[in-house]
């Protein structure tokens, strides 16, 4: 029953964190810089708690109506949707956000969490959305299997969800004359472009890296899965 507890504990907890921040959490427009066009959505902490959320209703359906089994002799539906999931979008996009969030916290938090938030956005949802996705996620690599798709199909789903970000965020500058972050706001276009170019290449080494540890720790079932494949495609 671990890991059916796990996931129910992992969904309440981001389905809350979800819930408190778009129901309660109104920073007024004085204290911010930021566009009101786009509600909590023009936001990818908020976009990826959401996606942790559904991952984790995900992983919760698959305990009773799928299987956790390495080798199965037919995968269900949900089961593969479940490890793409994992692989090609929650692992990867909860990396980023949460190390590009304190990285750039740790340099000047007023580039991506101004203090005048600190009223209206409590601590503990600070720490659901940017630290706790990071635990929860590591912990969800260790304790349940899957088998990672190939890597130029998992990159190329990953790649077309941030590129589909950025095209929203600068939806929202050239609607609002805002940007959602005030990072963007303090560099020049060359400088902006290069951070995306960065930003892009690191949630690219992100996905690579769930992709080896999940070798790692898992290698002797990635192993029977390869042997698997290999003989009925004979």
């Amino acid at each position: 029953m671990l890991k059916p507890l796990f996931h129910l504990i992992s969904f309440l907890q981001f389905f809350f964190g979800c819930y408190y921040d778009f129901m309660y959490v109104q920073v007024p427009s004085a204290s911010t810089h930021t566009p009101d066009f786009g509600s909590k959505f023009k936001y990818l902490t908020y976009i990826n708690a959401m996606l942790q959320t559904t991952y984790y209703a995900v992983a919760l359906l698959n305990d009773f109506i799928g299987t956790n089994e390495p080798t199965p002799t037919q995968k269900p539906l949900i089961r593969q949707i479940k490890d793409l999931m994992f692989s090609a979008l929650a692992f990867p996009l909860s990396m980023f956000v949460g190390l590009s969030f304190w990285g750039i916290y740790a340099v000047d938090r007023e580039l991506i969490l101004p203090k005048s938030f600190d009223p209206y956005f409590p601590t503990w949802l600070n720490h659901v959305m940017h630290t706790n996705i990071l635990f929860f996620i590591f912990a969800e690599l260790i304790i349940t299997f899957r088998m990672y798709p190939q890597r130029n199909q998992g990159l190329a789903i990953l790649s077309a969800f941030m590129l589909a970000y950025m095209i929203w965020v600068h939806y929202i500058y050239f609607h609002t004359g805002g940007w959602v972050y005030p990072i963007l706001s303090v560099l020049n276009w060359p400088l902006r472009i290069t951070f995306y170019i960065f930003s892009l290449g690191l949630v690219s080494g992100l996905y690579t890296l769930g992709e080896t540890l999940n070798k790692t720790i898992w290698s002797k079932e990635v192993e029977k899965q390869v042997k698997s494949g290999k003989k009925k495609a004979q």
